[in-house]
């Protein structure tokens, strides 16, 4: 009977303490956090509830209904999807910003450099040249054409330039006589042993060939840059994430304790399983930054559009002078391969050379160049993009631990007993994964498919490795022709399609995948 009775005073007192803790445990807080961060439920316990109900947070005793576990979801993927866009907002500024000023400056400086030679030629040369001046009008405007994206083979377009500069100066020269079309094509097959230009064409060609293949080039590879960043920071989120997301922010609020933070390591792992894919962008990020920088420091030296451009006037009319002073050896070369042409008659004006051409620009000076487009000059705009372009490697890689800070996610330390380890207050065991997809193999947080890749981060991977190919080929002088950023990501080729696929194909199947030589990658534009 002794026994007995000290059996039920045993299991009174626990009772006591037990309804004591329990009490003790209500959810006053949590309500109170919940108003704060703007949630609207319309039911939150006063106490904690068995949580068989829950589909994410711990079962046990909870403050939690399942509409706030549900509404805890929703807010999850909003706040991810905010955390992403706050922390690539300086990236997607810099290169919208820095592509709408080298844009910006490319095309003032075509306007300026064409208002500055009309007007020095028609001081110069007067009638001449206004008779003439679509000549020139014509060559800046398939200078802009090819820098905005148009398909214009510079070297062809250039010796056209010439050679309609040499029929027009010719006439103009040769006034006394009739001059047909069919003697101006004869004229055209000369042009190369005539050289009535001297030298001027050669250099003049590989000088703007150069610095326009590089300016159109790194515009473009900001563009792209600008459309990738863009893209990828609209994440899409797994359901696996949203629960994992969940379980980490809005979890502790169901255990009671709404101001607990995720440990650091634990916050890292949930990142990297979330961001997995935008991981594997990185190594062709990398990539595509490098070449942009390689072709930044053509943009500084040998291929300056702006010390090219600038002197243009000064150079075409040496060229000018250079036939004027041959004029007479021009035309007896010409005479004996084309045939004398016909006099024209006394009724024509047999003006002189000098009549025509009677002036001559003072010598061209470095040092007098002006800052001509949108107020700056192309040294400083490469200087303070390439300062950017270097912050900007290892971008999506490092993004997890940029977002696991203190200040926004994580309780700081990770071996801190007070943080949030996804179950309860305490220390968090499990190591930290490694970047990218198939490295989530094991991700104790979330759960990934590594055999499924995202299709549309490997469309800007590949975009990206279609870019950094132009931009290396650039850096070498080389031309290709440029589609419309775009079409490029909006309007994807089939043949990205097969090879994203194929991609895709390697990593579901695990066998080792030949990356696209220039060849395939160029079927993509």
């Amino acid at each position: 009977m002794l026994r007995l009775e000290t059996i039920l005073c045993t299991f009174s007192v626990l009772s006591v303490a037990a309804r004591a803790d329990f009490k003790a445990r209500n959810c006053s807080e949590v309500r109170e956090a919940c108003v704060a961060k703007g949630f609207s439920f319309s039911h939150v316990p006063h106490q904690e509830i068995p949580g068989e109900h829950l589909r994410v947070c711990p079962q046990g005793n909870t403050c939690c209904t399942q509409e706030m576990e549900d509404k805890f979801g929703q807010q999850s993927k909003q706040d991810f999807e905010n955390l992403v866009d706050e922390m690539s907002h300086v990236l997607r500024s810099t290169f919208v910003s820095r592509h709408q000023r080298f844009d910006e400056f490319f095309l003032e400086l075509l306007e300026n450099t064409e208002r500055s030679l009309n007007e020095m030629f028609v001081r110069t040369y007067g009638k001449p040249y206004m008779q003439n001046s679509e000549v020139f009008e014509n060559l800046f405007a398939e200078l802009k054409r090819y820098y905005t994206g148009g398909n214009v083979n510079l070297e062809e377009m250039l010796n056209d330039f010439w050679s309609r500069l040499l029929e027009r100066m010719f006439t103009l020269l040769n006034s006394q006589y009739v001059i047909t079309e069919d003697y101006l094509e004869c004229i055209s097959k000369y042009t190369d042993q005539l050289k009535p230009f001297g030298d001027v064409p050669r250099k003049l060609k590989a000088q703007v060939t150069r610095a326009f293949i590089a300016a159109r080039t790194f515009v473009q590879g900001l563009s792209v840059g600008r459309e990738v960043a863009q893209r990828v920071s609209k994440v899409s989120n797994t359901p696996a994430c949203i629960r994992a997301l969940t379980k980490m922010l809005y979890c502790p609020f169901c255990q009671g304790l709404p101001a607990a933070k995720p440990c650091k390591n634990y916050c890292l792992n949930v990142m990297k399983g979330c961001l997995a894919n935008q991981a594997d962008l990185d190594p062709e990020w990398n990539q595509y930054i490098d070449a942009m920088l390689l072709v930044a420091q053509r943009l500084e030296g040998p291929f300056n559009i702006e010390s090219v451009m600038e002197p243009i006037d000064v150079k075409i009319s040496e060229a000018i002078m250079n036939m004027q002073d041959n004029s007479a050896q021009v035309s007896y070369r010409v005479f004996q391969g084309c045939g004398q042409p016909k006099p024209a008659g006394i009724t024509r004006s047999a003006r002189g050379v000098s009549d025509v051409y009677n002036a001559r620009f003072r010598p061209y000076s470095p040092e007098e160049r002006p800052t001509t487009a949108a107020g700056t000059s192309l040294d400083r705009l490469v200087i303070d993009i390439k300062e950017k372009l270097k912050l900007s490697k290892k971008f999506w890689s490092d993004l997890p631990e940029a977002m696991c800070v203190e200040d926004r996610v994580t309780a700081g330390n990770a071996s801190d007993e007070d943080c949030w380890n996804g179950h309860t207050k305490g220390r968090y065991f499990p190591e930290v994964q490694k970047d990218g997809l198939t490295n989530q193999v094991n991700n104790p947080e979330v759960q990934v498919d590594i055999t499924r890749p995202d299709t549309f981060i490997r469309q800007q991977i590949m975009a990206l490795r279609v870019m950094t190919n132009k931009l290396k080929n650039a850096y070498n002088g080389n031309d290709i022709y440029f589609q419309d950023s775009s079409k490029i990501f909006n309007n994807t080729p089939m043949y990205t399609n097969v090879i994203v696929l194929f991609f895709n194909l390697c990593i579901s199947y695990i066998f080792p995948c030949v990356e696209p030589g220039p060849s395939v990658l160029m079927l993509m534009v």
